[in-house]
């Protein structure tokens, strides 16, 4: 008998700072080891995919950056956090951070707390350069094709730059939101 499985839909960020290194939390799911991975947020109940990008950022990472453009979708079954594999629709999108930005990942942020899924689970954070996740073993992320994403935007520079300023322009021109742009 094929189970309908419940579809979860997740906005997965790539945080990128000025120095083309990306911001990966380890995290820790049982039974498996600690993986590394981009910070991300289920979409809650009438949340859209900017919405809860904005939100994970600023729980995970207490940070407030822009929310660019729409990477990379993907559908899949996955059992993260939880024992019973789930169908996971997830989008990853880029956030350029400036270097300014400082990473406030900690359990105890009154301003954005983290979930009780999300606090024995995140562990450290780190700003990866694509050399150190080069040469790291491909299973320590999640997904272990990150290294070969971040190479895609550091390469692709002036197309992601003109996409995420064309985006920003069409929303203070015509109040073009988000949404209606990854939906």
């Amino acid at each position: 008998m094929n189970q309908q499985r419940e579809l979860r839909q997740s906005a997965r960020l790539m945080v990128v700072d000025p120095g083309g290194r990306l911001l990966l939390f380890r995290y820790h799911e049982e039974p498996q080891l600690s993986l590394w991975a981009t910070i991300g947020g289920e979409l809650q109940e009438g949340e859209d995919y900017p919405s809860a990008a904005m939100r994970a950022l600023k729980e995970e990472a207490g940070l407030t950056c822009p929310i660019g453009p729409l990477l990379r979708e993907v559908n899949e079954l996955s059992t993260a956090a939880r024992s019973t594999p789930e169908r996971w629709l997830e989008r990853y999108i880029l956030v350029r951070c400036p270097v300014t930005a400082e990473v406030v990942a900690n359990q105890s942020r009154n301003d954005a707390p983290l979930s009780d899924e999300e606090q024995p689970t995140i562990q450290a954070w780190h700003w990866w350069t694509l050399e150190e996740m080069r040469e790291a073993d491909p299973v320590l992320f999640k997904p272990t094709w990150l290294p070969e994403l971040l190479n895609e935007i550091l390469h692709s520079e002036p197309a992601l730059y003109l996409e995420e300023h064309s985006l920003f322009s069409k929303r203070l021109a015509t109040g073009f939101e988000a949404a209606n742009h990854y939906q």
